[in-house]
C-alpha cells in the first residue's frame, strides 16, 4: 500500500494504472475510520482493479462554530485498518495541498445544499461539494463510494455529476450500524454513556416510522410525528430537524386532499439531532440514491 501526499505524485500514480488498463475505485474519507468506511473501502476493492481511500479533514466544509480543530484524526490507526484490508493507495494530502494560499473557487449545488442540513449548516454542502469535485479531478476515478448514513451529501454529489458532466460512477451503500443500532460514525466517539442511551432514541424513532410505513401509512406530516414524537422530552437531545422529502430533489411532497402522499419508490425519511454538543444525522431511504 502507497501513501502519497502530493497531488503531482498521486496523479503520476493514477496514470502508471490506467496505462495498464487497470480500473480505479475511490473511497473519499476524513479519517477516524470506522466498519462503515470500511464497507465502502470493501466493496470498492471487489469492483475495482485498484482503491484508493483519500483522508483529508476538509476544512471547508466546516461552520465557525464547529468542531474542525477537535475533529478525530488518528492517521495511523486509518492505515493500518487500511492497509489490513488491501486498499492500494492512501492520498493524504495536507491543507495547503488542496487549498494553497489565496485559493478562492467554491462549487455551490444550489436548492439541494440549501435544505435539511443545510438550514442549520449553511456553508457545509458548498465545501462538501468543492473538495469532492476537486478529488475527482484529481484522482479521475472510476467509481466513488459514499455511505447512505448521508444521504443528502450522496444526492447532491450525484446530481453535481451529472450537471458538471463528470465521468464518474457514484455507489451509495446502506448505513452500518453498531450492536445498539446506532448508525456508526467518526462523532460518536463524542459521547458520554448517558450522551449514547439518549443518541439511540434517533434510529429507534426512525424504526417505528418505517414500521407505520410499512403497515400502510403513507402521509408525509404523519410520518414526521412519528418520529418526533419519539425524540420528544429526551434528555440531552434536542432535534435539529425531521423531514420527509422526495428522494431525487429533496422536496416535501405537494399536499393532496388524502395528504402529502409519499412515493414508496423515491423517499427519503431523514433527522438531525443534538446530544449533548455531538450532531447526529440518521434517515431511511425507500427507493434509491
Amino acid at each position: 500500500m502507497k501513501i502519497i501526499t502530493s497531488i503531482p505524485e498521486v496523479q503520476t500514480e493514477i496514470r502508471k494504472h490506467r496505462k495498464q488498463g487497470q480500473t480505479i475505485g475511490f473511497v473519499p474519507t476524513m479519517g477516524a475510520l470506522h466498519q462503515g468506511h470500511l464497507s465502502l473501502a470493501e466493496t470498492c476493492r471487489k469492483e475495482n482493479d485498484i482503491t484508493v481511500v483519500s483522508i483529508f479533514v476538509n476544512p471547508a466544509q466546516f461552520g465557525p462554530n464547529e468542531d474542525f480543530e477537535k475533529y478525530p484524526r488518528d492517521f495511523q490507526k486509518d492505515e493500518s485498518m487500511l492497509k489490513e484490508l488491501g486498499v492500494d493507495l492512501i492520498f493524504y494530502p495536507a491543507k495547503d495541498e488542496i487549498y494553497p494560499p489565496g485559493y478562492c473557487t467554491y462549487v455551490e449545488v444550489e436548492k439541494l445544499g440549501q435544505v435539511l442540513c443545510g438550514k442549520s449548516r449553511p456553508t457545509h454542502f458548498s465545501g462538501v461539494a468543492t473538495v469532492v469535485l476537486k478529488l475527482f479531478n484529481i484522482i479521475k476515478p472510476d467509481r466513488a463510494y459514499f455511505g447512505r448514513k448521508d444521504a443528502q451529501q450522496a444526492v447532491l454529489v450525484k446530481r453535481m455529476v451529472k450537471e458538471l458532466n463528470v465521468d464518474v460512477i457514484i455507489k451509495a451503500l446502506p448505513i452500518v450500524r453498531d450492536h445498539d443500532g446506532l448508525a456508526l460514525s467518526s462523532r460518536n466517539v463524542y459521547l458520554s454513556p448517558a450522551e449514547r442511551e439518549a443518541a439511540l432514541h434517533l434510529p429507534q424513532a426512525l424504526i417505528q416510522a418505517r414500521e407505520q410505513i410499512q403497515a400502510g401509512l403513507k402521509d408525509a406530516a404523519q410520518i414526521k410525528s412519528v418520529i418526533e414524537t419519539g425524540l420528544k422530552n429526551i434528555p440531552l437531545l434536542t432535534v435539529d430537524y425531521v423531514e420527509v422529502v422526495t428522494l431525487d430533489r429533496l422536496e416535501a411532497f405537494p399536499v393532496t386532499p388524502g395528504g402529502q402522499l409519499i412515493d414508496n419508490n423515491n423517499t427519503l425519511v431523514a433527522a438531525a439531532v443534538k446530544v449533548g454538543k455531538t450532531r447526529l444525522i440518521d434517515n431511511f431511504i425507500l427507493g434509491e440514491i
